[in-house]
């Protein structure tokens, strides 16, 4: 195992979830599990293949109701190929890892050139030694192609090895166990079909959304195929001769298209075209590598040791989601990747943690990024108007169109109940977006996003905000009611009737923030633009009185000397950690745990993952400490560290996102224990330390604020008033490293941080000078020039 390959030994029926999961290859438009070609779908082994946006909608009847969710769709598979020992009157078994004959197998995914290479070794009971060797990819530099090569070495013996290559459109979404009472069966229609010569191919449609997908394959091999038509499945049938010692190739290239596509008439004729077309396995293999170098120059990342091995896996997996490919598509961040269907494909807050990496390494991106979320604006503007708000309210969970697709049931798998789901009360999203809109314009400078796109999203959201916000004159403040935090534990108070809490404290300075930018916006934008802005939207003038008021007048809850999570959070009761983990050991579910006992964790002070601590992850001391100030509150370094404290006591991690975001805010506020933190969400995926998650789709988020933690949260980086600040922390355990950036037209700034100094090289290609700002410091670096910075003490 090297820096860039990572090995998986042996077959082991109980990683093969986990191993699909983390051997995925894809290329931003699509991606497909690393599940083995001859493999289906049994409990085991889930192939899945996910086109980034494709959408359909089921309804099921669980719990005595009627329910309607939009699913990330299985497409047709286009994997299968299998093979048998013919050499006799009866053929022998299909051959597969979990079969006895098996005597070796291991899987090498290679990060460098994006190749997934598996090796297999058979020997049967006469004593035949057959040698499986496949190399497969999802090509990076054309998003519709995909390629499959299979050698076949006879070690010992001469004779006939049977093999079939399908497409398989007989799939359904069955990947998460928990969705199994679900509906489940999305494509329709499925018609197969074969051209003369060597190429076959599948057509069908989503159920609802009558999206139209089409898969072709070419199979080239050493003798002609016979095509068999079955139900929803087209197969081409080899028999192939092999003589001892000597190596015969298969190679499967498929083309996937669909109806989504610009530049296209039909998907069908695009994918047999295209197919036809295609370079043969070893050009593609070639250009394929050739574009995954050119994606590692522009994020280029130099970290040691196992951290280093760690993080290239993460980047890998995030280039894969997204990448350049992704900027002409109409897509959102999808939390599990194109690697699963947990959260059924649905994009939630997650670009929150995904977008600060890309802003400064693939901006136009996260722009793309960005302008799904404006496509669906108007639909945020539906949302508020029928909450009787004004404004945009954005869904927690968004997929094709942009309603609200938050499932209004769960199951807890512990107790096999299905229970009410609120939490689309989770409006923080908002926030979300407007402050990703403000710092991908602080990172690139791209005025004509903000101005245009950027800003409406921004003003509506603050619109929304500002008609949340409730007079209370007892506490002659502004409160924001029946909402939910991050921390999705607690979704309404101990025996209230209705869902939603008060004051959540997150929620709550965020939306001041969001006004605070708005307002800050309006001031300075060019009067002929602020003029068309405001008659395109209806803002009138007096609204920016109101959002200065509340800017500065939102109540933020405080008990005990420190931030509370929601009003009252502090007179809830105090929960016996010791006793639950003495009795369940992992209660990173806690609030499972508990409803399966009949209890519920909205009585305790206990919380899922980071939520007042967020605030520490999204903004540094000092922006923190002038937020609250603005909201009448002094924030000092006493107040904050204690806070930091208490909830470190209170919080069970049930996210993925929980413990990076609380490595962040230790290893900024200097403090012992955010290496632990750190390495935890560095593994997360790997180890599957949340017991089997990862096998239904990677957590990109967490993936993501990995590789920005080195980016931005230990050096301390900002993108300001067009420079770059820094003020770097130290982590004994991770003291040197270095990485490459793109910032305000600069391509390649390449910044080293050793324990005692910061250097800093400019490339040649650079437009002009950059500023670079650390405490008690300040240059100028000339393009083609570098410099060594000491770090502070």
């Amino acid at each position: 195992m090297s820096d860039w390959t990572w090995e998986f030994e042996g077959y082991a029926a109980d990683q093969e979830a986990l191993r699909e999961a983390l051997c995925t290859l894809g290329n931003g438009y699509f991606a497909t599990r690393g599940a083995l070609p001859e493999c289906e779908a049994d409990g085991t082994h889930y192939p899945g293949t996910y086109v980034a946006g494709c959408y359909d909608r089921l309804r099921s009847e669980v719990a005595g109701r009627s329910v309607e969710n939009e699913d990330v769709v299985n497409l047709p598979n286009w994997l299968p190929l299998r093979y048998r020992v013919a050499d006799g009157p009866e053929p022998g078994p299909w051959l597969a890892p979990a079969h006895e004959f098996l005597t070796d197998h291991a899987l090498s995914l290679d990060l460098r050139g994006g190749v997934l290479e598996r090796r297999s070794r058979y020997e049967d009971d006469d004593g035949r030694r057959l040698a499986v060797r496949q190399l497969r990819l999802v090509h990076m530099g054309d998003p519709h192609v995909a390629a499959l090569r299979t050698e076949f070495t006879a070690e010992n013996w001469a004779g006939a090895l049977e093999v079939e290559a399908a497409l398989d459109g007989a799939v359904a979404n069955t990947g998460v166990a928990r969705y199994r009472q679900l509906a489940s069966r999305h494509l329709r229609g499925v018609v197969t079909g074969d051209t003369e010569g060597d190429r076959v191919w599948l057509s069908c449609r989503t159920a609802s959304s009558e999206v139209r997908i089409a898969l072709a394959a070419r199979t080239t091999a050493p003798e002609d195929a016979e095509v068999v038509h079955g139900p929803g499945r087209v197969t081409q049938r080899y028999r192939l001769t092999l003589q001892p010692g000597a190596t015969v190739v298969v190679d499967k290239v498929v083309a996937l298209h669909t109806s989504h596509d610009p530049a296209i008439a039909d998907p069908l004729h695009a994918a047999v075209d295209r197919v036809g077309r295609a370079d043969g396995f070893g050009e593609l293999l070639a250009s394929h590598r050739t574009a995954w170098q050119q994606l590692w120059r522009r994020a280029e990342l130099e970290v040691p040791d196992k951290a280093g091995r760690i993080l290239r896996l993460h980047l890998f997996h995030v280039l894969q989601t997204l990448s350049p490919h992704t900027a002409d598509l109409d897509v959102g961040v999808p939390a599990r990747g194109l690697h699963g269907e947990a959260y059924r494909g649905h994009v939630f807050w997650d670009e929150l943690f995904v977008l600060p990496y890309l802003n400064l390494h693939f901006p136009e991106v996260s722009r793309a990024l960005l302008t799904y979320r404006h496509r669906r604006l108007g639909a945020a503007r539906f949302a508020a108007r029928d909450a009787g708000r004004s404004g945009a309210m954005y869904p927690w969970q968004s997929g094709s169109d942009g309603r609200e697709e938050t499932q209004r049931l769960h199951l807890n798998p512990r107790s096999g109940r299905w229970l009410p789901d609120h939490s689309r009360l989770q409006h923080h999203v908002g926030s979300a977006i407007a402050y990703n809109v403000w710092r991908y314009w602080e990172a690139t400078g791209d005025d004509e996003f903000l101005h245009t796109k950027g800003a409406e999203m921004l003003l509506e959201i603050a619109r929304f905000w500002a008609d949340s916000a409730q007079w209370d004159e007892a506490l002659d403040r502004y409160r924001i009611r029946g909402v939910m935090g991050p921390d999705e534990y607690h979704d309404a108070y101990p025996g209230a009737r209705r869902p939603g809490l008060d004051d959540n404290a997150y929620t709550n300075v965020t939306a001041a923030w969001v006004l605070a930018r708005a307002l800050e916006l309006m001031a300075e934008l060019p009067e002929p633009r602020r003029r068309e802005l405001e008659e395109r939207i209806g803002l009138h003038h007096s609204e920016l009185a109101l959002w200065e008021d509340v800017s500065r007048r939102l109540y933020v809850p405080f008990h005990d000397g420190v931030i509370s999570q929601f009003h009252g959070y502090g007179e809830l009761a105090e929960l016996d950690w010791e006793g639950l983990r003495h009795k369940y050991g992992d209660i990173r579910r806690l609030d499972r745990i508990l409803e399966a006992e009949g209890d519920s964790v909205n009585r305790y002070q206990a919380s899922k993952q980071a939520d007042v601590l967020m605030l520490g992850y999204l903004f540094p001391p000092a922006e923190l400490r002038g937020l609250l100030r603005r909201l009448g509150h002094v924030l000092d370094d006493e107040t904050w560290w204690r806070t930091v404290d208490y909830y470190l006591r209170r919080t069970s991690h049930g996210s993925t996102l929980s413990v990076l975001v609380h490595g962040w805010v230790l290893a900024r506020v200097r403090r012992a224990g955010a290496w632990e933190f750190c390495q935890e969400a560095l593994e997360a995926d790997i180890a599957d330390v949340h017991g089997g998650t990862t096998g239904e789709g990677i957590h990109l988020g967490a993936m993501a604020g990995t590789l920005d933690l080195v980016q931005r949260g230990l050096t301390g980086l900002e993108t300001r008033g067009g420079s770059l600040r820094l003020d770097p922390v130290r982590l004994p355990e991770l003291s040197e490293y270095a990485f490459t950036l793109r910032f305000h037209g600069h391509w390649g700034v390449r910044l080293r941080m050793t324990p005692e100094s910061l250097h800093v090289a400019v490339p040649e290609s650079g437009v002009a000078p950059i500023d670079i700002e650390l405490p008690g410091t300040a240059v100028s670096i000339e393009p083609g020039r570098s410099v060594r910075l000491p770090l502070p003490e």
